[in-house]
């Protein structure tokens, strides 16, 4: 399964692995370095953001270090499959990618800022790649929770595409799609804050950026 035609070609529904009513694994109650619940209730006046990058690991460690995000967890986005387990997403028969979901305080880290965030922590032009780890479970994505967030990610996306291609990249292929039509999965235990001290701190961590700053302020909202 894991090196099936699937790794560059997402399922249809139809060819997608069936899934289940109920996750497998339980999810830690609190987040190992911030100390604060994964999966909620959040307190009132923090809101959701979603977003693809490539390896889950690297890519949550760059937000839980963001001031003003309250919590972070791993999970999978953006497939067929319900209550997917790691190895069936790494198979690429579920369709979705390696997603992170950010709990955060609009008044102290602005939606735009997790947007530059984002931006500047991968490359958003390979596809379903990051680097050398290869499948559609690392493509890139944004998966919004609101009009203004959908505004806010593709306006910062066409900003974003004219300074790349100004460098000598190719087109953006990130996906930003709303996220109410495409749960969020949290992953397995293990995989929670996999890189932090407590756990893995020399860990391996494949995202990398382009190098190329992403313009501030390129698009507005209200968090």
């Amino acid at each position: 399964m894991l090196f099936s035609r699937f790794k560059n070609h997402l399922p249809t529904p139809e060819e997608a692995l069936a899934g289940r009513t109920e996750p497998p694994f339980s999810v830690p109650d609190r987040h190992t370095v911030l100390g604060n619940p994964l999966l909620g209730p959040y307190p009132d006046g923090l809101e959701i953001a979603d977003f693809g990058l490539g390896c889950f690991w690297g890519a949550e460690r760059k937000f839980w270090q963001t001031e003003g995000v309250w919590t972070t967890l791993v999970g999978y986005q953006g497939g067929h499959t319900e209550n997917p387990t790691y190895e069936e997403v790494c198979s690429g028969h579920t369709g979705h990618t390696e997603a992170v979901r950010v709990v955060y305080d609009p008044a102290v880290v602005p939606y735009t800022a997790l947007l530059k965030l984002f931006w500047e922590s991968h490359d958003p032009t390979q596809g379903f790649r990051q680097g050398n780890d290869v499948g559609t479970q690392y493509r890139s994505a944004i998966y919004t929770h609101s009009p203004t967030q959908q505004q806010a990610a593709e306006a910062s996306r066409d900003a974003y595409r004219t300074v790349l291609h100004n460098s000598g990249y190719t087109d953006i292929t990130t996906e930003i799609l709303p996220a109410d039509t495409r749960p969020f999965y949290p992953a397995e235990g293990y995989h929670q804050q996999y890189l932090s001290s407590s756990k893995n701190p020399n860990g391996y961590c494949g995202i990398g950026g382009t190098g190329v700053s992403c313009p501030v302020g390129v698009a507005k909202t209200d968090g």
